[in-house]
This record gives C-alpha cells, sequence and structure tokens, in this order.
C-alpha cells in the first residue's frame, strides 16, 4: 500500500499549541523555557553564547519567532518551510512545526553549525551520557541474561517490549512474564501478530528501524535490531537517526556508537549482543543513516524521493518513539477511531509505530477501548502510561 493518504479519510486540522490546557501549550510556556536554562548550564559556553542563549530565552517567553540569520546555512530552506509562519507566536503555528523550529533555532544559539569553537558540540551531549553511565543502564543490561529462560518465542516478545517500553523510567528490559503481562495489558493497540509475521514473510528481510531516543531506549532497540540479526528475521538493519541533535534526547549517530560501547563493554548477554552488533556494523549487516528530512518541520506524507525510495525498498520499516508517530500520522486531530492503514496509506511499504503515547495524535484505536479508557477518568494519551503496537502491511 502506497502513494497518496486514503482518499475516504478527510483530513483533520493540525494539532496546534494555542489550545488552553492542551499539552502542546505545556509544551512552550513550560518546558522550552526550562530547557534553555538547562542548555545554558549544562556547558561552560562563552559570553557570546550565552547572550544567544539569553536571546532565545526571550523569544521563548515573549512567543514571538524571530527569523534565522541570514548566514544560516540552512536559512534558505526554514525561510520557505516557515512562508507565513516565522514572525507569528509559536503557539499560533502547527505544533510539529514551532516545536522544531525552536529546537533549530537552540541550536543557532549554542554555536552548533558555526564556525567557532562550539561547532558540532551536542548541547544535549552531558544530559545524555549522565543517562547513559549510570547504574541504572547496569540493572537494566545485567536483565538481559534472565531471558536465557525463556522460549524463543517469549525471549523475542521480551525484547520487543524492552525496545517499546525503553524509554520509561520505571520500566526496563524487565523480562519476567509478570512483568511482560503487566507492560502488555497497558497496550492501546496490540498488532504484535501481524509484526511477527510480516518479519517471518520476509525473512531475511532488509529492515528499517527508524529510531527516536539516544540512551536508555536506544539501547534496547540495539538488542532488538541484534535478535532480528541474530535469529535471521533481518539480513540487514538499517537504523535511521538524526543528523544532528534535536528533541532533547533523539539519538545521532555518535549516540548510536555511544551505546554500541556500552553494550559491548557490559558482562552476560548484553555484552555478547554488543559484540554481535558491532561486527554486523564492521559487514555491513548493521547500517546507520542520517537523512536531513530526519530533522526537517514535516511529515512523513512529505519526504524527499530518495527516502520513500529507500523505505521502498525495505521489507519493513519499524517506527519508533512518539515523534516518529506523529509525523507518520500528520501530528492532526485526527478521530481516534481513524483506521491507521488509511492514515498511512502513503507510506511506500509496510510499516509499524512502537509508541508510548506522549502527544495527543492518535489513530487506530478500537470504539470500545476509548470508552474504558476515557470513562476510567485518568490522562492516558499523553502521560507515557499506555503503549501501542501498530502494524499495516
Amino acid at each position: 500500500m502506497s502513494g497518496a493518504r486514503d482518499e475516504t479519510v478527510a483530513d483533520a486540522p493540525p494539532i496546534m499549541g494555542n489550545v488552553p490546557g492542551s499539552y502542546a501549550l505545556s509544551v512552550f510556556r513550560e518546558r522550552h523555557p526550562v530547557l534553555v536554562r538547562q542548555v545554558a548550564r549544562a556547558l561552560p559556553y562563552t559570553p557570546d553564547r550565552r547572550r544567544a542563549l539569553d536571546r532565545l530565552l526571550d523569544e521563548v517567553v515573549r512567543d514571538v519567532m524571530e527569523p534565522l540569520e541570514p548566514s544560516a546555512h540552512d536559512g534558505a530552506a526554514w525561510a520557505e518551510w516557515g512562508r507565513g509562519k516565522i514572525g507569528r507566536r509559536y503557539v499560533d503555528v502547527p505544533f510539529l512545526w514551532g516545536e522544531s523550529y525552536f529546537y533549530r533555532k537552540l541550536l543557532e544559539a549554542t554555536g552548533y553549525f558555526g564556525d567557532g569553537p562550539w561547532r558540532g558540540v551536542d548541547p544535549f551531549g552531558p544530559m545524555k551520557q549522565a543517562e547513559l553511565d549510570g547504574p541504572v543502564v547496569d540493572g537494566e543490561l545485567a536483565a538481559l541474561d534472565e531471558t536465557a529462560t525463556l522460549s524463543p518465542a517469549e525471549r523475542a516478545d521480551a525484547l520487543l517490549l524492552g525496545s517499546l517500553w525503553g524509554n520509561r523510567a520505571d520500566l526496563s528490559f524487565g523480562v519476567t512474564l509478570k512483568g511482560d503481562h503487566e507492560r502488555a495489558t497497558d497496550l492501546v493497540v496490540d498488532d504484535r501478530p501481524l509484526l511477527w509475521s510480516l518479519l517471518e514473510a520476509a525473512a531475511p528481510g532488509r529492515i528499517c528501524l527508524v529510531a527516536d531516543n539516544a540512551g536508555r531506549e536506544l539501547l534496547p532497540d540495539l538488542v532488538l535490531a541484534d535478535h532480528l540479526l541474530a535469529c535471521g528475521l533481518a539480513g540487514e538493519v538499517v537504523l535511521h537517526v538524526k543528523p544532528f541533535p534535536y528533541f532533547v534526547s533523539d539519538a545521532t549517530p555518535a549516540d548510536v556508537l555511544a551505546c554500541l560501547r556500552r553494550l559491548a563493554a557490559a558482562p552476560g548477554r548484553a555484552g555478547e549482543a554488543g559484540a554481535r552488533l558491532w561486527d554486523a556494523m564492521e559487514e555491513g549487516r548493521l547500517t546507520l543513516r542520517a537523512h536531513p528530512f530526519a530533522c526537517a518541520p514535516l511529515p512523513y506524507a512529505e519526504m524527499p524521493d530518495d527516502l520513500r525510495e529507500e523505505l521502498a525498498s525495505a521489507s519493513l520499516t519499524v517506527m519508533k518513539g512518539d515523534l516518529n508517530y506523529r509525523r507518520l500520522v500528520g501530528d492532526r486531530m485526527w478521530p481516534a477511531t481513524t483506521p491507521f492503514a488509511a492514515v498511512t496509506a502513503y507510506f511506500p511499504g509496510p510499516v509499524v509505530a512502537l509508541r508510548t503515547l506522549k502527544s495527543d495524535a492518535l489513530v487506530g484505536v478500537p470504539e470500545r477501548t476509548l470508552a474504558e479508557l476515557d470513562a476510567a477518568g485518568r490522562p492516558w494519551r499523553t502521560t507515557g502510561t499506555h503503549a501501542m503496537v501498530q502494524a499495516r502491511p
């Protein structure tokens, strides 16, 4: 199934940040000012960079999107993307676009793209490294040894759930059956049987895994990739990451290498997986892609032809995380029962979304499930307490 979006599905309005009480508004009003201050404290930025960060903080608090400097290397692209948007309030443009522009402005303020000494320095690097070095990761990697007692099917499912829930602070690889059962009950949509059937039908296929976060989420993604390669479900795994830092914790090539080193240095099954992945990368069975579109403020429906061709050649594309889900379905206020297959009909091949719910974009939820979750009277769409595995052949 590929081409345009299913014409039987009317476009929904884009998610905006100017709705009182909305998750998007809280991101612009609360998260972004705090993040600018955190970045300013994380590294010993020079006076010129501190002034630039102060200007960005003022811009965010005033809520007016100022243009990039004309000298910015991608200024022309952002000027084109931002036609009719730049100069307005952040909250008055589509949420996905405004949020993306904020992160682009943050990189500009830190000098990431400039010619000075801060060129290429990840402003989120200290946060990522602290998480990766933390003792919690030691325990999560050690938990992989417990998979030795599981059947092949149970182990595969445990690793899939580990990847799905990898960025939940209170959940880890935890591969006990009880833990997996608890996590499975929190799946709003559970297309795991279809996911495994797609993998088995194409084995040993070429799998595109579009990563989301670095650190504690990327580690189980890599372990899942190792499993797919080791058991013959994948002949090649192409790991798509961001070409530069984006959305605080999003994975870059440097983050992948840091996670590979962390895995390879671990004892037990984690270290064995790290060694296999290291070899797989040297042999070309695990490859990295960092397409510029990964950091564009656009939905995947507007992907360029070269990326479309690459994803079309994959046996299966696995989209990890909330941001990729938003881009996959268009970050619109769809009725939650809108079919996933209809919204993703444009995608050039079989696609699976593995996502914990952290924003308002949502499709493909059965009406009964929706009614039960809403009736509970607790927030569930943006809190990361629920997840989904959605697949479309």
